[in-house]
């Protein structure tokens, strides 16, 4: 991975959601650390964590039948969000950024001295410490048969 653009409802740096875990692997090589998530008795899905030091990434993939990527979390400041450096941005920054690419409506919640920013309809997640950002999450909904839903 050479590219660190993030794009909402679409995927990171070239590798799109629903990709494949092995497609993903083959393009970027095996993870630092890897975790089975879910108990598949007690979900109807299953949530595979792997975790990219160097890139300052995670993925999780989800599915049953086929794993495919569904989710990234970053904390890489190379990180661009439609073509700004996400990390050099502060949260009205951000804000104002989102609402230009048509996401308005936003929660917003503090837990444990951080704020996480929330726009469903992206489906991205952005946490604060103070006014500096310190991670962004954001994916997709998967079926157990890892199909973008």
């Amino acid at each position: 991975m050479k590219e660190f653009n993030i794009e909402p409802l679409k995927g990171y740096g070239g590798i799109p959601f629903g990709m494949t875990l092995d497609d993903a692997v083959k393009m970027i090589g095996k993870p630092n650390f890897y975790e089975e998530l879910s108990d598949m008795e007690e979900t109807e899905n299953r949530s595979i964590y792997y975790e990219y030091e160097d890139l300052k990434t995670s993925i999780y993939f989800e599915g049953i039948t086929k794993s495919v990527v569904a989710c990234f979390e970053t904390d890489n400041t190379e990180a661009t969000l439609y073509g700004e450096k996400v990390f050099q941005l502060g949260k009205t920054a951000i804000m104002e950024l989102m609402k230009q690419h048509g996401c308005v409506d936003y929660e917003e919640e503090e837990e444990d001295g951080e704020t996480r920013i929330s726009y469903e309809d992206a489906l991205v997640d952005f946490f604060f410490d103070g006014d500096m950002l310190s991670a962004v999450s954001w994916g997709v909904l998967v079926d157990d048969q890892g199909n973008i839903i």
